[in-house]
C-alpha cells in the first residue's frame, strides 16, 4: 500500500484528503437535527468558509505560507459564525502536511499559529461547546498531527540516506570487484609475457644450434628443429591466451627470468613452513608436457591458497595434491581449519592477485574449472583443474 501511495500523483493525494475533510464537514452541516444554544444554522457563507478551510490542503505543497494563512483566517471567521461543523480536522491535516512537506521554519510557525487560532476559535463558541475537553482535544490534535508529520519526514529522510548509502556501497563493491579482476588480468598478462619471452629464448638458442650443425650433423639439426616446433606451438598457444587478457597500454613488463612452476613447490613449501604452516605435498600420476602458462598458474594458485591459510588463520597444516592426467592437471589445497572462506570480494589491497577472484581468473583464462569452499572432511578446499588437451591445440 505504501508503494502504491508513493506512485500516486501528490496532487491527487492532496485532493483526496481535502475532499474527505470537506465531506466530513458537509455531513455535519446536513446531518445535525438540532442546534445547541448559541449555534447558528448553516448558510451559504458557512459552505464558502468550509471550502476556504479545506482548499489549502490541496495547495500546501506549492504555496505553504499562503495556504496556512488562508486556512487559519477562514477558521477564525467561521468561528464567529457559531456554525455546527467542527473545522479543527482541516487544521490537523494541514499541520501534518506542512510538517511533512515544508521546511522546518515554516512548519514550526504553522504549529504555533494553529495552536493560537484553534484556541481562539474554540473560545468564540457558545458555552456548551467551548468546554475544557474541547480545548484539550483541539490543542492535542494539532500537536499530535504536527509531530506525526515531522516524525514521518525524518523517517523518510533517514530511509533516503540509507538507500543512498546502500547504493553507494553496492557501486563501490562492484567497482572493487572490477578493479580486482582487471588487476589480476594485468598480472596474468605480465606472467604470460614471461612465459612467451622464455619460449622465444629457447627457440633462438635451438635455431642457432640447428643452423650451426645442419651440414655436419643432420640428426642433431632435426632434433633442434623438433624442439623449435614444439616450443613455438606452445608459445603460440600462450600468445593466444595473452591476447584474450585485458592489458592497459604502457603497462611495464615483468621480469624476463623464467617464471616459477610446479617443479618449484618444494621451495615454496619450505618458505611456508618457515611461516609456521605445515605442508604436505602429494603427487598423483606421471608429469607429462605441461604448458608453461598452466604450470605457472597452477603454482600461483597453490601459493595464493597457502598464503590465505596463513593469513586467515584457517589451520596449522595444509595438504597440497597435484594430479597429472594426459588431458588435465588438477591442483587441490586443503587446510584443517573451520572451513570459513575468504571474502568473495576482497577488501582494498596494495598487492594485486589476492583472493578467490584472482584464482578464478587464472583458471578461466585456460577454460578450466575452479571451486573453493568447505571441504568434505572440514576445513577449506581450493581446487583448480586445467585442461591440457584444449590448450595444446
Amino acid at each position: 500500500m505504501r508503494r502504491a501511495l508513493g506512485q500516486m500523483d501528490p496532487l491527487l493525494i492532496d485532493g483526496i484528503a481535502a475532499f474527505v475533510v470537506f465531506a466530513l464537514m458537509a455531513a455535519q452541516f446536513i446531518g445535525t437535527g438540532h442546534l445547541l444554544a448559541g449555534q447558528h444554522p448553516t448558510t451559504v457563507l458557512a459552505w464558502l468558509l468550509a471550502v476556504l478551510i479545506c482548499a489549502p490542503i490541496l495547495t500546501h505543497r506549492r504555496f505553504p505560507v499562503a495556504s496556512v494563512a488562508v486556512c487559519l483566517t477562514a477558521v477564525v471567521v467561521y468561528a464567529t459564525g457559531h456554525y455546527v461543523a467542527y473545522p479543527g480536522l482541516a487544521i490537523f491535516v494541514l499541520n501534518f502536511d506542512i510538517a511533512l512537506h515544508t521546511r522546518e521554519r515554516v512548519a514550526v510557525a504553522t504549529l504555533f499559529a494553529s495552536v493560537v487560532v484553534i484556541g481562539v476559535a474554540v473560545d468564540l463558541q457558545p458555552d456548551k461547546v467551548a468546554i475544557l475537553a474541547t480545548y484539550v482535544e483541539s490543542e492535542l490534535g494539532v500537536l499530535v498531527a504536527w509531530l506525526t508529520g515531522r516524525n514521518l519526514r525524518h523517517r523518510r529522510a533517514r530511509w533516503a540516506e540509507l538507500t543512498a548509502r546502500t547504493e553507494r556501497a553496492e557501486r563501490d563493491r562492484e567497482e572493487e570487484a572490477r578493479r580486482a579482476v582487471t588487476e589480476e588480468r594485468l598480472r596474468i598478462a605480465r606472467e604470460l609475457h614471461d612465459v612467451i619471452a622464455h619460449s622465444m629464448s629457447v627457440i633462438a638458442v635451438q635455431s642457432a644450434v640447428g643452423n650451426h650443425v645442419i651440414d655436419t650433423q643432420p640428426a642433431e639439426a632435426r632434433q633442434a628443429l623438433a624442439a623449435i616446433e614444439a616450443t613455438s606451438r606452445s608459445a603460440l598457444t600462450e600468445m593466444r591466451r595473452l591476447l584474450g587478457v585485458l592489458r592497459q597500454e604502457g603497462e611495464p613488463r615483468g621480469s624476463l627470468a623464467p617464471a616459477p612452476g610446479l617443479a618449484d613447490l618444494a621451495m615454496l613449501a619450505g618458505q611456508v613452513q618457515d611461516a609456521g604452516l605445515k605442508v604436505w605435498i602429494n603427487v598423483a600420476g606421471q608429469r607429462g608436457d605441461v604448458p608453461p602458462g598452466i604450470d605457472l598458474s597452477a603454482y600461483r594458485i597453490i601459493q595464493e591458497a597457502l598464503t590465505n591459510v596463513i593469513k586467515h588463520g584457517a589451520g596449522s597444516a595444509a595438504e597440497v595434491t597435484i594430479s597429472y592426467r594426459p588431458d588435465s592437471v588438477t591442483v587441490e589445497v586443503a587446510d584443517q581449519g573451520a572451513g570459513a572462506p575468504p571474502a568473495e570480494v576482497p577488501a582494498p589491497r596494495t598487492d594485486p592477485g589476492h583472493g578467490i577472484i584472482g584464482m578464478r581468473e587464472r583458471v578461466a583464462v585456460f577454460g578450466g574449472e575452479f571451486s573453493a569452499g568447505p571441504g568434505p572432511d572440514g576445513g577449506f578446499l581450493v581446487r583448480a583443474c586445467f585442461p591440457i588437451a584444449e590448450v595444446s591445440r
